[in-house]
């Protein structure tokens, strides 16, 4: 990574992703992909606590850390936690990856499917692939937005799918950031591009777009090593036909950051 120029594309630990790229000898040009924004809709949470009381659903599945927190934040404010907790215990408890597993076990929720690397909608769904969930509701926190494969296939299972809003994503307020880094591509200026969510990608093909930009824009990806954080955000980059050169195994920030900096050591 010594004296190339990466740009860094994460929002919520994007400083600590610039402090790795200069530890490797690099040159960080952050540029925020998008903003998470809450979207938790306290008169929903009421109304849906008070009716599972009585009749808890079959089965929660927390799919990020951030979402989890949001919920018990809002549950906090409410006075509710303790019932969400006591439901909770009622049913059964899907995990998509670490950072929810953490969140509520700091609560002393009890966990009862985990998924395992690399913690995607795929392994979550083999984690239940026993789980007889025909007629059964199933509560799904949503992150960002609908996770349609998730839905599909518990639909198909027969599943009741009921979803809570935490937050959602959104383009940065300010995207003057990514309006400079889609010039910078184009000008053949960066040396390699750390993705970390699908958002990130589709967020700068929409800034590309209103620049009118999008073919210079794959053209500098082309050019450029691109590196994905894992399967999720890869399908993205595909999907706008850009070539992955580096996926994460696993997709956790310092893995990630070291196949990078191995993967442009070989450039």
């Amino acid at each position: 990574m010594k004296a190339k120029r990466v740009a860094i594309l994460e929002a919520r630990a994007g400083e600590q992703m610039a402090d790795l790229v200069r530890k490797y000898g690099g040159t960080p040009i952050s540029a925020p992909g998008l903003s998470e924004l809450p979207d938790i809709d306290p008169q929903q949470i009421t109304g849906l606590l008070s009716q599972w009381a009585s009749e808890p659903p079959h089965l929660f599945i927390f799919q990020t850390g951030v979402g989890v927190r949001a919920l018990l934040a809002a549950t906090d404010e409410l006075g509710l936690s303790d019932r969400l907790l006591q439901i909770l215990a009622a049913s059964q408890v899907a995990v998509r990856g670490p950072k929810p597993l953490a969140a509520l076990r700091s609560r002393g929720v009890r966990i009862d499917f985990a998924a395992q690397e690399p913690y995607t909608t795929t392994e979550v769904l083999a984690e239940l692939v026993n789980n007889n969930l025909a007629g059964k509701r199933v509560v799904v926190q949503r992150y960002g937005e609908t996770n349609r494969e998730l839905h599909e296939a518990l639909e198909k299972k027969g599943a009741q799918v009921i979803e809570i809003a935490t937050y959602r994503w959104a383009l940065p307020a300010d995207t003057a950031p990514l309006a400079h880094l889609v010039n910078a591509l184009g000008r053949k200026e960066i040396d390699a591009v750390a993705f970390t969510s699908a958002s990130q990608v589709h967020n700068l093909f929409t800034v590309a777009k209103t620049l009118g930009r999008e073919d210079s824009l794959r053209a500098g990806l082309d050019s450029a090593l691109i590196a994905s954080i894992g399967p999720v955000c890869s399908a993205a980059l595909r999907q706008h036909e850009v070539r992955v050169d580096v996926e994460s195994h696993p997709p956790k920030l310092g893995p990630f950051m070291r196949a990078l900096n191995d993967a442009l050591s070989e450039r």
